[in-house]
């Protein structure tokens, strides 16, 4: 069996297990790569942006090294191989896990019960949930789905088709990684550095994969093209900014605006700015959406791996 078969079939198998199953309670792998780069934080921290570019090495290089080993312990067996890519994709993608919080804060606000939607909130984004109201909390949730789309999903899916197992391991530690140290505070500004850089480059076709797949599955495909040609570049993040614009359009609705992280207000550009404000049903909507951006993601990735293997035979 051909490494294009062993992806397509270990993926599909991967991405199955994460609808039926979800992330684990206890003993995540990406869990256990969090504690092991909080480790090794722990002897590397300086207020240095070359400490930090090692602490990002040392993790990322690491995990996909291991990816690899464990990909040439079974490349002998074609089921092994094909469970290995599985367990992987399982493991990374977060599909699942992001539509049950979008769906409980969704069910919270429908309650009216804001207290509740607010106190979940954290489990999704890093918003102040406190400053937010019913139409804010809906709004980041929307905002939320979409970009984690792209760094849960189909940057995922997009590596695992490029490197096999070692590239959905390494991009979901560059993403984690990001997560944990790639943030402007005091702390991160320099020793985080290298990593919200190296997310910034691995989440970059990804980010764009989501962008057409939104336009292309969503309700308004020429809406969705529309803000993100027109809005995309005014967002911070250059990957944030295709990906909620593109989900924007598509939906019909406005993202972005004033949001606040951390007591730190921030004033964004709206992005779909000839749509309307987001509304409690939206978040059920873009969640409908994401999953069926994740699924055509497969699909563009086992198709590239088809292509490359006809074209080199």
């Amino acid at each position: 069996m051909g490494a294009d078969r062993v992806f397509a079939y270990g993926a599909a198998a991967g991405l199955l297990g994460d609808l039926l199953l979800g992330d684990p309670r206890r003993g995540h792998p990406v869990a256990a790569f969090g504690r092991a780069a909080a480790a090794v934080e722990r002897v590397l921290w300086r207020d240095d942006r070359g400490r930090g570019a090692v602490h990002t090495a040392v993790c990322v290089g690491g995990t996909v090294v291991l990816g690899s080993l464990a990909a040439r312990c079974v490349r002998s067996s074609p089921a092994a191989s094909v469970a290995l890519t599985g367990v992987a994709t399982w493991a990374v993608v977060g599909g699942t896990s992001l539509a049950r919080e979008a769906r409980a804060i969704a069910r919270a606000l429908e309650t009216g019960d804001v207290e509740a939607a607010r106190a979940r909130l954290p489990h999704l984004c890093g918003r102040d949930p406190q400053a937010l109201d019913a139409d804010g909390i809906a709004r980041a949730v929307v905002e939320s789905v979409a970009e984690n789309t792209s760094d849960a999903v189909v940057g995922a899916l997009l590596w695992g088709a490029v490197a096999g197992v070692p590239g959905l391991l390494g991009f979901r530690a560059v993403n984690t990684l990001d997560a944990m140290v790639g943030h402007k505070s005091p702390r991160y500004r320099r020793y985080g550095w290298a990593s919200a850089r190296l997310d910034d480059v691995a989440g970059w076709p990804g980010a764009r994969l989501t962008a057409v797949l939104a336009a292309l599955a969503g309700p308004d495909p020429r809406g969705a093209v529309r803000a993100w040609r027109a809005d995309a570049a005014k967002h911070p993040s250059p990957n944030a900014g295709p990906v909620e614009a593109s989900f924007a359009g598509a939906l019909g609705v406005r993202l972005g605006g004033t949001l606040s992280y951390g007591g730190r207000v921030e004033h964004r550009p709206v992005l779909g700015g000839g749509g309307r404000a987001v509304a409690v049903s939206d978040i059920d909507r873009a969640v409908r959406l994401s999953r069926r951006v994740g699924w055509l993601a497969l699909g563009v990735g086992a198709a590239a791996r088809l292509l490359v293997k006809g074209r080199t035979s």
